[in-house]
């Protein structure tokens, strides 16, 4: 198994990285290699990535949900074997940290080898930084910005 861990200061409230990051629907708009994602239950999310042309597709279960503190999920079937979490920490009323852990399981020759590059490390720092523009362009420094929507269930 192979580790990734980034982390990215966003110049939102908590509240609103957090209920942003639960709209999963949303991240192929700041996640490159995401294609699509179906929220088919509270727990169980399907996913269509793409990645130096292959394509995969999983159902990534969370394991655990608290609000405005964290979301851990682990993939069940399909093709691809991860785990991962993503925290959520108040710097100030309106500056968040969010970092992103992920564990997983390169197959073949070429992701073996895109992953000693640093292939995954540089996609992930990418998505976040994408993240914090596509959070922090829903407002402006004169207006708060907000989510495209929100669950606030716990699991």
């Amino acid at each position: 198994m192979s580790q990734v861990k980034e982390s990215i200061e966003v110049n939102v409230p908590i509240r609103t990285a957090y209920d942003q990051w639960t709209q999963f629907e949303s991240f192929p708009q700041f996640m490159d290699a995401v294609q699509r994602i179906e929220q088919r239950s509270d727990t169980l999310t399907h996913w269509v990535t793409k990645i130096a042309g292959v394509e995969r597709e999983f159902d990534a279960e969370i394991t655990e949900q608290i609000p405005d503190t964290k979301v851990a999920w682990v993939t069940v079937g399909g093709q691809s074997e991860q785990s991962g979490l993503v925290t959520f920490q108040p710097i100030d009323p309106s500056h968040t940290q969010v970092t992103l852990m992920m564990d997983f399981d390169p197959e073949g020759m070429a992701e073996n080898i895109g992953d000693k590059l640093g292939f995954v490390d540089r996609q992930v720092k990418g998505d976040l930084k994408r993240f914090k523009h596509f959070i922090e362009d829903r407002g402006s420094a004169s207006a708060s910005a907000s989510a495209s929507g929100a669950w606030r269930g716990q699991v």
